[in-house]
């Protein structure tokens, strides 16, 4: 019975962690202030699995080339927060990368307060916005 037991939580032990898919429209309408005459679009994917993200950022159509990028937080829609995790070059699309978040990151993306934010000369605040919901 023990060796059972033994086998069945090294089973357990050996399982991947669950992992959560999020996703965000970016454009320029959802800034703060919005960007009505922004014309660039885009599509953000966060995969959270434990602690851990891996993140996928296409975009197309800036007024010019992304100069930053992040992921901000913790922020409702239409509210603004600081930067929660820099992406580390934002200026070819697709951005990938991943990152570890602590417990409180972690709450917020689950809670759909993080927002992905791309940045251009002409938009030094952010140009594109969206805010990360669970995929459907």
């Amino acid at each position: 019975m023990f060796r059972n037991l033994l086998i069945a939580s090294v089973c357990l032990l050996s399982v991947p962690a669950f992992a959560q898919k999020y996703t965000a429209q970016l454009s320029g309408t959802q800034e703060v202030p919005p960007h009505s005459d922004a014309t660039g679009t885009g599509m953000a994917t966060v995969t959270l699995e434990g602690d851990k993200i891996t993140y996928t950022v296409d975009y197309k159509g800036l007024s010019g080339p992304a100069t930053a990028g992040h992921i901000h937080g913790p922020a409702e829609a239409g509210a603004n927060a600081g930067v929660a995790i820099p992406f580390k070059d934002a200026s070819t699309s697709p951005i990938t990368g991943t990152a570890t978040l602590t417990p409180a990151q972690v709450a917020d993306l689950k809670a759909g307060k993080d927002y992905v934010n791309l940045h251009t000369d002409k938009n030094k605040g952010g140009e594109l916005r969206g805010q990360l919901k669970p995929a459907s």
